[in-house]
């Protein structure tokens, strides 16, 4: 079924997009064996082992949390400084280290190494209660242990595991260095290099990274560099390659230890320069050229947490919002009792629904191993940074003024969240990984029968009489959800079927193209993430069902089910009518206009990235200020120190 010269094989497509292709399908790796949940919708399949019954983690596990989870919420509620963070910009040492007496710093670093050894649905759960209070810390403590120390637990060597970890969960943070100033969504194009030295002892590492969370904070970096090394025809090829490295090595350089930004302010974000620093052999992560699936790995496990935080934050805006609207008076009523009030607020009992019940199906597709969830947490991200902003948007719109004020939790929740549809992979960025990544067999599949149609000529004859005659495949069925929820099933089962179909026509009708068709890929990504909006959920509310949910918090709950499918009905048939009738053509066309006519404004008034390939622009553009803006300087907290000490 696989092809994986897809690259070479794709016909009328530019160098530039080949070469994307091919770093897509590196950074990818080969197919997993079995494809995932959200694979399988591609195809019109629906895989209903996979999300029913609803994931779940053993009891014991559950009380262990719920133990941990009391003792955090006590000290969000009546110790941690969330006002406090916000205005001065910082997390208090002290609050660190009761992160750490605590265990929430290292729930999930196993108990052989000193850390809590609890599973990723425990994880997100601890988090998700911290986002409700105070996103800074919910980043904070998802950037120590789901990205910068994740490698080492997941791809580290038994004596890089004893020597890191004990630290990383009682005292000491840790970084994630993957971004860079000229590198963001595109990670295949890191600059920083490294390279073996010519006795095999140590590599010499040499780069710049930006925006690594806790970095002037941390006792250890993972670290993702270029490295050129022969593949098994003996040429050189270029791959990425992690490293562990620490602040004290010599070369190092936290240059900047943060900027003042608009939300989560008490995290810090440094950026760090590495000057032919010796990083030793021993500190290499799994082999050489393993980094992108070391990076993509990490991401996964970050994308989770992320949601967990929003879906936070999110919930008690909603909760806020409801209280506001059953209260507040105007015109005599209560402004709850308005159909556009009344709107927000079932939109939003849908969104945090959808979007508890999609992050706690992904932890469980995680804890249990399953093998292909590259989509399910991509989803995951996308759907709770998206939504779960919206979600805090409209709780401000029907608080009003109220919302906007410093001393309104909403309203820092508001400023928090909107970082989260950028980092972790741009959302835009990350629809087209959905398509691409969702429809990649699919189209490999589909690419084959075009060359060789009497190779399978059953295929062929199906495949043909779906694209060019209009025939639908079966839909698809089911049996194990409770039959109350059978007639929202149904529609699910036909969206599926809808779904598949115009990934299919897609194929045909734009070829190559649909490479670099955007607008197309993510009208069909925002298809599949409604499906697994609604897939969830009902999974969600069968298994509350099966637990005996029921009087009125089953009616609460099958109220919101219904209007969150009735809305994902109505956001798909938009979505699938919108890849024939659109304004695509002209949308490009103003565009480019846009794009000439931005060459004419004065570079000096307005901010250039930094590192931009454009000479006549590069380093002419606004200086930025500092006066009035709080500066943060350079050097790590652990500048001269052996972190490590034996």
């Amino acid at each position: 079924m696989s092809n994986p010269n897809l690259a070479k094989d794709l016909k009328n497509i530019s160098e530039k997009d080949r070469k994307q292709i091919e770093q897509a399908q590196e950074m990818i790796g080969p197919d997993p064996a079995t494809m995932g949940f959200l694979k399988n919708v591609f195809w019109g399949n629906f895989r209903e082992e996979l999300l029913f019954p609803y994931p779940s983690i053993p009891a014991d596990e559950t009380a262990r949390c719920d133990q941990l989870l009391e003792k955090v919420d006590h000290y969000l509620r009546t110790e941690h400084p969330r006002y406090e963070i916000d205005q001065k910009q910082e997390i208090p040492q002290w609050v660190i280290q009761k992160l750490f007496d605590l265990g929430v710093l290292g729930m999930t670093i196993p108990k052989e190494h000193g850390g809590g050894g609890f599973g990723i649905t425990s994880y997100n759960r601890v988090l998700e209660r911290i986002g409700r209070y105070c996103g800074s810390t919910a980043v904070l403590v998802s950037a120590h242990q789901s990205i910068g120390c994740k490698a080492v637990m997941l791809f580290g060597t038994e004596e890089q595991k004893k020597k890191f970890l004990p630290l990383m969960a009682k005292e000491t943070l840790s970084a994630f260095c993957l971004s860079e100033p000229n590198v963001g969504c595109d990670a295949g194009g890191q600059e920083s290099r490294c390279e073996l030295s010519a006795d095999g002892s140590h590599y010499i590492l040499n780069g710049e990274k930006k925006w690594a969370t806790s970095g002037a904070l941390s006792g250890l970096f993972t670290v993702m560099a270029k490295q050129m090394v022969k593949d098994k025809e003996g040429k050189m090829k270029e791959v990425v390659t992690a490293l562990i490295c620490t602040p004290d090595m010599e070369g190092v350089d936290i240059f900047s230890r943060n900027r003042s930004k608009c939300g989560i302010r008490g995290t810090w974000q440094a950026r760090i320069r590495f000057t032919n620093v010796k990083v030793p052999k021993a500190n290499l992560l799994a082999k050489e050229g393993m980094g992108f699936k070391i990076a993509m790995t990490c991401l996964n496990y970050g994308r989770c947490t992320l949601s967990a935080g929003m879906l936070g934050g999110a919930t008690f805006a909603f909760e806020q919002a409801s209280k506001w609207a059953r209260y507040r008076h105007q015109f005599e009523r209560p402004i709850g009792e308005f159909d556009l009030v009344q709107e927000k607020l079932a939109r939003m009992a849908a969104y945090t629904y959808a979007m508890d019940a999609m992050l706690y199906a992904t932890t469980g597709f995680l804890d249990r191993n399953d093998g292909d969830i590259m989509l399910e947490t991509a989803m995951c991200k996308i759907f709770c940074s998206e939504f779960g902003y919206r979600t805090v948007n409209d709780a401000i719109q029907i608080m009003g003024g109220e919302s906007y004020m410093t001393e309104n939790d909403v309203e820092r929740i508001w400023r928090d969240s909107r970082i989260n549809i950028i980092v972790e992979g741009a959302n835009e960025v990350m629809h087209s990984f959905i398509f691409a990544y969702g429809s990649k067999q699919l189209g490999e599949w589909m690419l084959a029968l075009k060359a060789s149609p009497t190779k399978n000529i059953s295929a062929a004859l199906q495949i043909g009489a779906e694209l060019f005659l209009g025939f639908r495949r079966a839909v698809p069925t089911f049996s194990k959800i409770n039959p109350k929820l059978h007639r929202f099933t149904s529609e699910l089962m036909l969206r599926i079927r809808e779904h598949s179909h115009a990934v299919k026509m897609a194929f045909k009708e734009h070829e190559e193209k649909l490479v670099t068709a955007q607008m197309i890929q993510a009208r069909l990504s925002m298809s599949a993430l409604w499906i697994h909006a609604m897939a969830c959920s009902l999974s969600r509310l069968d298994a509350n069902m099966r637990n005996g949910l029921d009087g009125s918090d089953l009616e609460y709950e099958m109220s919101v089910v219904e209007h969150l499918c009735a809305m994902a009905n109505d956001e798909i048939a938009k979505e699938l009518r919108a890849l024939h009738v659109n304004p695509d053509a002209t949308q490009a066309k103003l565009a480019n206009i846009i794009m000439k006519w931005a060459e004419e404004l004065p570079h000096a008034k307005y901010d250039i990235p930094e590192g931009t390939p454009e000479a006549e622009a590069r380093g002419k553009g606004r200086p930025e200020p500092t006066e009035g803006i709080q500066q943060f300087g350079s050097g790590s907290m652990y500048a001269g120190t052996n972190v490590y000490r034996s």
